[in-house]
């Protein structure tokens, strides 16, 4: 994958006397809506928590299918605690990614969410 040309870009940035950084949000587990209608509701909950962080979404995701884990011992299917779908926020802590995940519908459904901040090395 070829970066566009331009400076670089770094993890967390200086904007004026606040340094704001990218993490990505990992949901795993949670429960899939069954019937059109929880799935109209479960749409519109994840809707209304996009709408409610704002310009902080970067990327709002997708869900996570099927998954295979690959090590040096080989490909096995998935793992024990299986992603099932992420997001990417850009905030000022990760004390604020704590503070945004702590109101994602994933949880409502026995879902957690894992945050980790992303690192534009490359």
């Amino acid at each position: 994958m070829e970066r566009p040309a331009g400076p670089p870009v770094h993890a967390a940035q200086h904007t004026g006397a606040r340094i704001v950084a990218k993490f990505v949000l990992n949901y795993h587990g949670g429960k899939l809506a069954e019937t059109p209608e929880e799935q109209a509701k479960s749409m519109g909950e994840w809707v209304a928590w996009f709408t409610q962080l704002g310009s902080a979404v970067v990327d709002q995701g997708d869900a996570v299918g099927a998954t295979k884990t690959v090590s040096a011992n080989g490909v096995s299917d998935g793992g024990t605690n299986r992603s099932t779908g992420y997001s990417i926020i850009q905030v000022d802590s990760i004390d604020q990614a704590i503070k945004a995940s702590q109101m994602c519908p994933v949880l409502a459904t026995g879902g957690s969410v894992e945050i980790g901040q992303l690192l534009e090395i490359m």
